[in-house]
């Protein structure tokens, strides 16, 4: 027979102090801590504890007894259950403060080392339609909140059009409304949503793996160009042309569109065959005069002014003169290689999607930048010392890593490379520490500038300058 359950505890009259990582705020009680989303500093609540472990537990908000005076209404109908925008709640000012003291925290306790101060950190001056690409899941099982199942209503549209709850892969949230991206984003998810009810085209049921519509990825570029990937789980091309034939007629601003079949268990198309059905195939930014094409399977900033401030600060911190070697580590589409190529003597990129590096050289060729060349592959298997030796020792490196930061195969080799400066961009300042306690050894941190490239999340991008010792 299965034990019973413990019952854990309702604290009544707490006091949330701070807010902590993965955009939770937090609580102190009886030297425990506990982590809590939505809540803000200063509030008063009743916390209903949902996991407890033996130095701090998880909770949820039963009742708000007396609201924080920081508090602000969130925009969106959806705050609270969607977990997309974590501090809608929070004024943004104090948002980027804490994001200031997350990556002080991180050089702190984690890297251990010697830094100069922080300079403030670079807020975002449009805190909503600020993102550029959108993913939005289509399942047969919609989420239903809590005040949908106490109503004792009858559900029997299941249809959503949303995203993924956290932690639960096969349920999603039907958004009517997203703040994140232009509405044109919004409208183009509804056209397609209704297409397909009333053309009695299945939504994806992600449990049994069957159905015809899975995801939709928009992208809206700074320059106005608009890509959208329809992706399928059944491979019947003519009912899918006829869906995108009616988006064409109804949205003529879309300029790339493409569609990909998913037969695949997990919704990511990076190894998938993607179609390009109409118009270009592919989308272009544009800084300072440089275009950057982006494809349906490019990594490129999602937020595109923001992501103009973030390359800015890498071009001072290199420090360029026009004679260096630079490498840019997970150069991406290229971007920060071709937008730095102009102060350099010569830029070497390299990146792990091939598609990425393809767009890299054609960006590099369609703005007439000649001194730039890129390699694909994993980066510890590709900048090896065999590489340097055989392309040059770097005056310069600049680093890009995704979240997990840099393999510990690629730390040694750019220790053994000793370029004269280092310029680490890293959306995740615990890997980033970890990486420079590494670094710490031939490298000094000479300056750190955070930027706010995701308002209303806990994200942050921070940029770290270090030179040899």
């Amino acid at each position: 027979m299965a034990r019973k359950k413990k019952e854990l505890p309702l604290l009544e009259g707490i006091e949330i102090t701070d807010v902590a990582a993965e955009g939770n705020a937090i609580a102190r009680v009886d030297n425990m801590v506990v982590f809590i989303p939505y809540g803000a500093p200063g509030d008063v609540a009743d916390i209903k504890i949902d996991r407890k472990k033996h130095s701090y537990a998880e909770g949820h908000i039963d009742r708000l007894v007396t609201p924080s005076a920081i508090r602000v209404e969130p925009r969106c109908e959806h705050f609270g259950t969607c977990g997309g925008c974590r501090w809608q709640h929070l004024p943004y000012q104090f948002q980027i403060e804490a994001k200031q003291h997350q990556v002080k925290d991180a050089l702190d306790r984690i890297a251990k080392i010697e830094y100069p101060g922080i300079m403030p950190i670079l807020g975002s001056n449009s805190i909503y339609g600020y993102r550029n690409k959108m993913e939005y899941t289509f399942s047969n099982k919609c989420w239903l909140t809590f005040e949908q199942m106490r109503s004792g209503e009858e559900f029997p549209d299941r249809d959503a059009a949303g995203f993924h709850i956290p932690g639960a892969f096969d349920k999603v949230l039907d958004i009517k409304k997203c703040h994140l991206q232009d509405d044109l984003g919004n409208r183009l998810r509804l056209f397609v949503k209704k297409y397909c009810k009333d053309n009695n085209l299945p939504f994806y049921d992600l449990r049994a793996q069957h159905g015809f519509m899975r995801t939709l990825m928009i992208r809206i570029a700074s320059t106005g160009e608009v890509m959208v990937v329809a992706v399928v789980g059944s491979d019947d091309v003519e009912r899918t042309e006829a869906m995108l034939n009616a988006l064409n007629a109804e949205f003529p601003e879309i300029t790339s569109l493409h569609y990909v079949i998913n037969l695949k268990v997990n919704d990511s198309i990076a190894d998938q065959n993607v179609i390009h059905f109409s118009g270009k195939p592919y989308i272009e930014e544009e800084m300072e005069g440089l275009k950057f094409r982006v494809g349906p399977k490019s990594f490129y900033q999602t937020n595109s002014l923001q992501a103009y401030e973030l390359y800015k600060v890498v071009r001072d911190f290199a420090g360029l003169t026009g004679n260096e070697l630079v490498y840019d580590l997970y150069t991406g589409t290229g971007t920060i290689a071709n937008f730095v190529s102009h102060s350099a003597r010569h830029v070497i990129g390299i990146e792990y999607v091939k598609e990425a590096i393809d767009d890299a050289i054609i960006n590099s060729q369609a703005n007439g930048i000649t001194n730039t060349e890129f390699y694909a592959g994993d980066m510890k298997d590709v900048l090896t010392d065999g590489f340097i030796a055989e392309h040059g020792h770097p005056d310069v490196m600049i680093v890009d890593p995704p979240r997990a930061g840099m393999h510990h195969d690629v730390v040694d080799v750019i220790l053994r490379a000793m370029p004269k400066r280092i310029v680490y961009v890293s959306c995740n300042p615990a890997t980033q520490a970890r990486d420079l306690q590494l670094l710490d050894t031939a490298y000094k941190v000479e300056a750190v500038q955070p930027v706010d490239m995701f308002p209303h999340t806990h994200h942050v991008e921070n940029v770290v300058r270090l030179s040899l010792r």
